[in-house]
């Protein structure tokens, strides 16, 4: 079993929710997160902002205020047995990917154990 982790866009949770149900993967967990990339400051941008007196009002002003600034994402956390993290992986890719910087990432985790905390139930069975 693995655990998917797919940070994505906030305005991509419905297309994300859709995408995976479609794929068969109706269970899930979605969260509210705030983070940011590796993303750094144009120096050139900068200095063509300061010469100018104005921040621009499409997204390479996000480059400015990018280093420090938290951007809200939202992270999916789906468990899945390892013969479907293809599906969700191609699931979420295909409706999330804007070929822009932001668009997410996703984690591939091992799940080692799980238990239902129903009946105390371990077994591949109980998620």
């Amino acid at each position: 079993m693995k655990e998917v982790m797919a940070i994505v866009r906030q305005n991509k949770v419905n297309v994300t929710k859709e995408a995976l149900a479609l794929a068969g993967i109706p269970a899930f967990t979605c969260r509210k997160v705030l983070g940011r990339g590796k993303k750094l400051i144009d120096m050139t941008l900068l200095r063509n902002i300061v010469e100018s007196g104005e921040i621009p009002v499409d997204t390479s002003g996000e480059y400015l205020s990018e280093t420090t600034r938290l951007i809200p994402k939202r992270v999916f956390t789906i468990v899945v047995e390892d013969h479907d993290i293809e599906k969700v992986v191609n699931a979420i890719m295909e409706v999330n990917s804007t070929e822009n910087p932001g668009d997410g990432k996703i984690f591939i985790l091992p799940i080692n154990e799980n238990y239902q905390v129903r009946n105390g139930e371990a077994s591949l069975d109980a998620y």
